[in-house]
């Protein structure tokens, strides 16, 4: 807890009961959900500062009787309570309808910047006071009550505002940088769309269907026949033919260990620990230096469509028992292999009905689409500009997070001022 001597001049501490004008809680009520209408903020998706993308709706003409609990305001900061506690989040000009295990807070205009509350409510001065608070065995979660006492440091309304744009600046640039990949990474797949899957290039050469892509420069187009064909598959470029994953993949499974969370701990570091769907952790060591795809082998192996669970990764980073490590043979970088895998249809494919697998042998079965090792080559030289400035992209999103993550507690606190934070930033330039 931060004492009130030890905070700098000017500075309060504030229960949320006493520093909110609006505290609604939506915890408890489950509403009928639709596939269209207005976005439902779910718990699960507000995650790292952020709303993902929704994926559950409510019907336009159920909202004021849903959200009669309340409604919330562009700017107001939600909480989760449980499963998982703590993630926060703030609301922009869309609307939304909040669903349970979430809480919605409104700083008191003359006394809380709500950005600067969104940053606060993520500091570990708040966060743990939260798991302090919390109870439950299985699932941790807080109720309102015990919410409502959790403390604020508060500095005066212009230091407030000063500290939530520059925090909020690295936000925007991270956000930036992420809309920057997506649309990259879109690209990337459109391309690979028209090549193997639409086999536009196919048709545009075909005289009687010239094709609706975009014409390919000459010696691209002349790597693809005129004519498909029918086969076993259905209808392919003529000389592509039927193949599996296995003949144009490189498994690296021999090189990962895994790490038990006590390790882990007794390991802390700079390098990224990867499972089969994402970072688990950082330790003090690397197994892996390089670009590869990680294709989930067991636990979270396939998706609601059917794909595998995969990650593009690059550098230096761990990788534990549970996501096979792959590169690409046969002309396909790893990039191409990226693509490819995110569309296969892998369910066939996975065993056990407790612990979802892949194993190694039902991974190289998997059925593909090959084409000429030219055509090949060729698509990872289209495609390896844009998977490069993607790699920038991500890259320059870390070190701004990371320079966000230090400088959060140590704003909030008043053990850093402004004048001190910007100068930090500025050497990033």
């Amino acid at each position: 807890m931060v004492e009130t001597d030890s905070l700098p001049p000017n500075w309060q501490l504030a229960t949320i009961e006493n520093a909110m004008a609006a505290i609604i809680d939506y915890r408890g009520k489950t509403p009928e959900k639709t596939t269209f209408g207005v976005p439902l903020v779910t718990a699960k998706i507000v995650k790292a500062g952020r709303i993902m993308p929704p994926d559950e709706y409510i019907a336009e003409e159920d909202y004021d009787a849903w959200m009669r609990r309340g409604m919330v305001h562009p700017g107001d900061v939600v909480v989760t309570t449980e499963a998982p506690l703590g993630e926060v989040a703030q609301l922009d000009e869309r609307k939304v309808a909040l669903a349970q295990r979430l809480i919605a807070l409104r700083g008191k205009p003359d006394l809380v910047d709500n950005t600067f509350l969104r940053f606060s409510m993520q500091s570990a001065f708040v966060q743990d006071q939260l798991h302090a608070r919390a109870s439950g065995t299985t699932v941790l979660g807080i109720r309102q009550s015990e919410l409502r006492k959790v403390e604020l440091a508060l500095p005066p309304l212009p230091e407030q505002r000063a500290i939530a744009a520059v925090l909020g600046a690295l936000d925007d640039k991270i956000e930036v940088n992420r809309k920057t990949a997506r649309v990259l990474e879109g690209i990337a797949r459109a391309v690979f769309t028209s090549w193997f899957v639409d086999f536009d290039p196919v048709r545009r050469r075909a005289a009687s269907h010239p094709g609706s892509a975009a014409p390919l420069p000459a010696d691209l187009a002349a790597l693809f026949p005129t004519r498909l064909v029918d086969s076993p598959i259905g209808e392919v470029p003529e000389g592509w033919r039927a193949s599996a994953l296995g003949e144009v993949i490189e498994i690296h499974d021999s090189k990962r260990i895994p790490l038990s969370s006590q390790e882990r701990a007794a390991r802390p570091g700079p390098f990224r620990y990867y499972g089969a769907a994402g970072i688990v952790d950082h330790v003090d060591a690397y197994l892996f230096d390089g670009t590869y795809l990680l294709l989930g082998e067991d636990g979270s192996v396939v998706d609601d469509a059917g794909c595998p669970v995969v990650q593009y990764v690059w550098g230096q980073f761990w990788v534990n028992n549970h996501a096979h490590v792959l590169t690409g043979t046969r002309g396909f970088s790893v990039e191409h292999l990226y693509l490819l895998a995110q569309g296969l249809n892998v369910k066939p494919f996975v065993t056990g009905a407790v612990q979802p697998k892949i194993s190694q042998g039902n991974l190289k079965a998997i059925p593909i689409v090959l084409a000429p090792d030219p055509v090949n080559v060729a698509f990872g030289k289209v495609i390896a500009p844009l998977f490069a400035r993607l790699k920038v992209a991500h890259d320059q999103s870390a070190t701004l997070a990371a320079l966000r993550d230090t400088l959060l507690p140590k704003l909030i606190s008043g053990e850093l001022r402004i004048a001190e934070a910007e100068k930090k930033i500025e050497r990033l330039h």
